[in-house]
């Protein structure tokens, strides 16, 4: 059985997640996390295609976005991409990221809040609320 290697699998799930956002299946898709940022980078020139091809974007992610609604060993250290179509959803992306920080920095990163910004991110991510429920009873990480 032919084996697929690892840059050629990472390219095909980015074209699979272009093709859902260009189709309206999801808001934003992220690309594999990469452990490094050369490693993500040089994916870039064909994701510049992929998002040519079904009328896309990219945003290239530097700081993870760690929530309750994956494990931190998932994606903590971690480089990815966002696709998507509309800027708004860029732009929400950005805000619960934002959001979260001034938690933080107010002490007031509850449990409560914690949850709230997971399901809405996971909710920007087109999970179902089920999705979304079963995701968050998995993870048994929940220092983020």
């Amino acid at each position: 059985m032919p084996t697929i290697d690892n840059y050629s699998y990472h390219l095909g799930a980015a074209d699979c997640f272009c093709e859902m956002v260009a189709a309206g299946v999801k808001k934003i898709a992220l690309s594999h996390p990469c452990d490094s940022k050369e490693l993500r980078d040089c994916f870039l020139n064909d994701f510049d295609k992929l998002c040519k091809k079904y009328n896309v974007r990219y945003y290239v992610e530097n700081e993870p976005f760690l929530t309750v609604l994956f494990p931190e060993s998932m994606n903590r250290g971690k480089f990815n991409v966002i696709f998507y179509c509309e800027e708004r959803y860029l732009e929400e992306y950005l805000s619960l990221k934002k959001q979260k920080k001034e938690f933080i920095d107010s002490g007031n990163y509850t449990d409560s809040n914690k949850r709230a910004i997971a399901y809405n991110y996971g909710k920007l991510l087109s999970y179902s609320d089920e999705g979304i429920q079963r995701l968050l009873n998995k993870n048994t990480d929940l220092n983020k």
